[in-house]
């Protein structure tokens, strides 16, 4: 066996422990959930999932980090829709909407906020790590997304930071109950309503006089 052989057998037994614990730790909580049935799940001895890791708080933090830099890569690839608007902003904006509600209603994405909101009275340092790699990014891409519209004249945004906290906040206020805090899935038909009622709502206050 090559050292590059054994160096991707590492690899490979890493990421199938980090897929097995996000797994296992959405459907057990931190607490109950056990290493020996992350080993189990990954197709791995419990003795691999400590030389990877050392011990489970580790193990959870890089979990998060993990599903955090997933969820983000989904929703910053929503976000890029706005480079390019077209000459109908109104539609990309409805269109980058949908695409954020449906990672949002995503049922890791779901998993992954459940985990951290169980586990921030334990772990406080789970909210910079989820807030770091995942929901700041992703609010400053689009407020330097709608900052740039601002500039070209499609949008006034005096606030590009504040824009994109409402933009959101349109989006998600009302997912938690018609999602039923992510015990049922929303139809896209649903979806692109809330997105075509929160991007109007935005354009009311953000419409270039």
């Amino acid at each position: 066996m090559t050292a590059g052989t054994r160096t991707r057998g590492r690899i490979d037994k890493r990421l199938a422990i980090l897929e097995a614990a996000s797994v296992v730790f959405a459907r057990e909580g931190y607490a109950q959930a056990g290493v020996d049935e992350i080993a189990a799940e990954a197709g791995v001895a419990k003795a691999t999932v400590y030389s990877h890791f050392g011990d489970k708080q580790t193990l959870l933090r890089e979990c998060l980090m993990t599903e955090a830099d997933r969820a983000a890569q989904a929703n910053l690839e929503a976000v890029e829709r706005l480079l390019e608007p077209g000459s109908d902003v109104r539609a990309a904006l409805e269109d980058v909407a949908v695409k954020l509600l449906q990672c949002y209603t995503d049922q890791r994405s779901w998993a992954l906020r459940r985990l951290v909101t169980a586990e921030v009275p334990q772990h406080p340092e789970l909210v910079d790590v989820y807030c770091t790699r995942a929901s700041t990014r992703v609010s400053q891409a689009l407020a330097d997304r709608l900052l740039a519209l601002s500039v070209a004249g499609h949008l006034s945004v005096p606030d590009p930071a504040l824009a994109a906290e409402h933009f959101a906040s349109l989006l998600t206020g009302g997912m938690d109950t018609r999602t039923r805090f992510g015990t049922r899935a929303v139809p896209e038909e649903e979806l692109r309503e809330v997105a075509k009622a929160a991007v109007d709502t935005f354009l009311r206050a953000f419409a270039p006089a």
